[in-house]
């Protein structure tokens, strides 16, 4: 066998390894292509996840700020906020310690200076006040070019209802130096405000007994008597009167007291416990639940009447909010989210012969059967949210109409533009703002003019279509504009789809002078939610649904008298009197809206 040369390149086996060769170079080329291939998946993959997790941090950052603004930011949404000084009350308190110093040091100047007893009464604070007001009206004098801004109403401190005690301060001696005896000539007075904490009282009734003396010598005699005589006249006495709560020691005013500080100044029952406890009555927290328990049964059917009035009114404003239910399973008690919902009438609702009113609904979920079955067979307009519950309401037979509300439109374009999450934002704030501005005109016209009147729907519609419609006009084209410069994900694309999907029933008061641009118009300021949400930070959760059903009754009767300007504490303890031995068919005489001190 002979070797062959590796240079020869006639050998077969030379050819068959080149061959080999090239083969392995085009597997080798596969796999680098295949490989190659993978790793351009795998990195198109990984850039979508990250730009999916961009997406998402994106997301958080916007709540984060949102929720840091809710927080600690201003809660007013002007266009443009003024942000107070976050230390305000610490600020004052210094602002008042300086100011005490200012007093006692002056006051010991005039000891020194005034040694006659006839200035020893000169009161530092009228000092005081008398050199503020000498600087503002130098600071008047130096500012005449400037436009004088309206006087706001200056609010009484100290009423002249309250009861006055008397406390005179006589000098040590008015023995002049002379030594004959000084005579009165004036008297400088000082009103101060005191405070006595919650005061009880024993309230003793007495129920005196009389019988006849004839009719008893009658008997002793055994002189016949009619029967039916002698059980009407031998003994009188006055029956007790009815009460709320049969057998109790709690009058009508302790109940209207307790139930108050519960679910208007928020103080739970244990707190108030403590509370009583240093005026030396102890009251037990479980006796308090109890009589507000019997008393919310009693309020129900004031409620269910204000109910069926309710359903009266043309025009209805609905909102809800969450509240957390304790419920118990297997003996272990679990919060599970329920849900409040409040049905009232708008603020301007006298104008067209309403009444205001607010009806609360506390159901175990958010469902739409919830306002379904409340509004069951009422036909209006109802001014509410975007929320899918009460879209029901609008398919239904029944001549349901909805109306947005320009103050959850607007809103989206506000948080945008506190977060700086867009450009154009401010652009539709002062659309909106333009808005607004025709509404403050026709409240200067009607309730805030110096001779408040009831408004005239026929003129508001007037004034809305010379001067708010071409404003709403606007905003729609500046919507449909920038539509169509945005991406679909973007967060202005959804505050403009909102207010593209919805702008019909947005714009429906525009055509009626008795709806209101917003939820905010139909209460005192939204104030039909801020009770709950501030009593829910307090006492947390509702103990059941009928607990929370309980608490809706009361808060209603409340929350109505507040709206129709009623003192509550008045009202309810007059109602807790009156309600044993009230009639039925005159019910509604202790309605909020119709109820007068007897």
């Amino acid at each position: 066998m002979t070797d062959h040369s590796p240079t020869d390149l006639t050998d077969p086996s030379y050819a068959e390894l080149l061959a080999k060769i090239a083969l392995l170079e085009q597997q080798q080329k596969q796999q680098q292509d295949a490989y190659q291939q993978r790793l351009r998946e795998q990195q198109q993959q990984y850039e979508k996840q990250l730009k999916a997790y961009q997406v998402q941090i994106e997301h958080l950052i916007e709540k984060q700020k949102l929720l840091i603004h809710q927080l600690f930011g201003q809660k007013n949404e002007a266009l443009t906020p003024k942000q107070d000084h976050l230390g305000k009350e610490s600020a004052l308190e210094d602002l008042s310690a300086l100011e005490q110093i200012k007093d006692n040091a002056q006051a010991e100047l005039d000891n020194d200076s005034h040694t006659a007893s006839t200035n020893e009464s000169v009161n530092t604070d009228s000092q005081m006040l008398i050199t503020q007001s000498e600087s503002k009206q130098t600071d008047t004098n130096s500012d005449d070019n400037k436009p004088a801004k309206p006087k706001r109403e200056r609010r009484i401190v100290i009423p002249d209802n309250l009861e006055v005690r008397t406390i005179i301060h006589e000098p040590e001696s008015i023995t002049c130096g002379c030594g004959c005896q000084m005579k009165q000539i004036g008297e400088d007075v000082q009103d101060k405000l005191g405070l006595i904490p919650a005061c009880f009282y024993r309230e003793r009734h007495i129920y005196p007994k009389y019988a006849c003396q004839h009719c008893q010598r009658q008997s002793f005699s055994k002189q016949p008597i009619d029967d039916t005589q002698n059980q009407n006249h031998r003994l009188i006495q006055a029956k007790v009167p009815a009460g709320v709560i049969v057998k109790s020691i709690a009058t009508a005013e302790l109940l209207a007291h307790i139930i108050i500080s519960k679910f208007a100044d928020h103080q739970p029952l244990y707190r108030q416990s403590l509370i009583y406890g240093r005026s030396g009555v102890h009251l037990s927290d479980s006796t308090m639940a109890d009589w507000v328990g019997r008393c919310g049964v009693a309020l129900e059917p004031l409620v269910k009447r204000l109910h069926e009035l309710l359903l009266t009114q043309p025009i209805l404003h609905a909102d809800e909010t969450p509240v957390n239910i304790l419920k118990f399973n297997n003996n272990k008690g679990k919060l599970k989210q329920g849900y409040v919902w409040a049905y009232l009438t708008p603020q301007h609702c006298q104008s067209y012969g309403g009444f205001k009113a607010v009806v609360y609904d506390f159901a175990e979920s958010r469902r739409n059967e919830h306002p379904k079955a409340f509004l069951d067979k009422w036909q209006g307009q109802l001014i509410c949210d975007d929320y899918n519950g009460y879209k029901c309401l609008f398919k239904q037979k029944q001549a349901v109409i909805e109306v947005g509300c320009m103050a959850h439109a607007r809103r989206k374009f506000h948080e945008l533009h506190i977060k700086g999450q867009s450009l154009v934002a401010h652009e539709a704030l002062a659309l909106f703002q333009k808005l607004y501005a025709v509404e403050c005109q026709i409240d200067a016209l009607f309730e805030k003019n110096e001779t408040p009147s009831p408004r005239v729907a026929t003129t508001v519609v007037a004034i809305r279509q010379q001067h708010a419609k071409p404003i709403a006009k606007a905003l729609y084209r500046w919507l449909q504009e920038k539509r169509l410069g945005t991406t679909k994900n973007a967060s202005i694309t959804k505050a403009i789809e909102y207010c593209l999907k919805r702008w019909q029933a947005l714009t429906r008061y525009l055509e009626d002078g008795s709806l209101p641009i917003d939820m905010r118009s139909t209460a005192s300021q939204g104030a039909e939610m801020r009770p709950w949400a501030l009593g829910r930070k307090n006492w947390l959760f509702a103990g059941s649904l009928k607990s929370g059903q309980r608490a809706a009754v009361i808060m209603s009767l409340i929350q109505s008298a507040r709206l129709n300007g009623l003192d509550v504490y008045a009202y309810l303890s007059d109602v807790l009197k009156r309600l044993p031995t009230h009639k039925d068919k005159d019910i509604d005489e202790l309605l909020p809206h119709v109820w007068k001190l007897q």
